[in-house]
């Protein structure tokens, strides 16, 4: 698959935070970027390249997202709920899937969540809620919560650095697979 190309006028389209001179400072001397080229830019936030990643994609890529970074921390999480409505979202993403199943597995996750022993557990339980909701940055955002509680939780006293790290790898290796396909 060919790489989506974003010019300054696209990412205007998407109502940034940003004025259109820091966008165009942003894109230094190129025309276009890619969702690659975005992901990797040390000028960015990671929360404003999460948002980035989200606004580039259509609702069903962005359900999909959402579904695989829940899918990368479900594993965290005891209650099959969680795996349930991640395998319901990706069936509604294509079609297969009516908005009232999604709706019955959502609010288990959701049910998942609040019933968690832990906050590892909790955080995965959410994003699987987050999945099928598509909402794809507080599904990665909350798979990052989860891997750092998981971190947190093995003693790890970089845990939060680990969680923003493992958010950003996840999305650029989303990025990449959907560029390279």
């Amino acid at each position: 698959m060919k790489p989506n190309y974003f010019g300054v006028d696209d990412v205007m389209k998407w109502k940034p935070c940003y004025s259109r001179k820091e966008v165009i400072g942003l894109f230094g001397r190129r025309c276009s970027v890619t969702l690659v080229d975005i992901l990797t830019s040390e000028k960015l936030s990671d929360a404003d390249a999460l948002w980035c990643a989200c606004k580039a994609r259509d609702d069903r890529q962005r359900r999909l997202f959402a579904c695989d970074c829940a899918e990368s921390v479900v594993h965290l999480t005891d209650d099959p709920r969680a795996a349930v409505c991640i395998a319901v979202a990706r069936r509604y993403a294509d079609g297969l899937a009516t908005g009232e199943e999604l709706c019955v597995v959502a609010a288990a996750a959701t049910n998942a969540s609040f019933a968690a022993s832990s906050a590892v557990s909790a955080y995965a339980a959410y994003a699987a809620a987050a999945a099928a909701d598509a909402a794809a940055a507080y599904a990665a955002a909350a798979a990052a919560y989860a891997a750092a509680a998981a971190a947190y939780a093995a003693s790890s006293a970089d845990a939060a650095d680990a969680g923003r790290e493992t958010q950003r790898n996840a999305l650029l290796m989303l990025a990449l697979a959907g560029e390279i396909q």
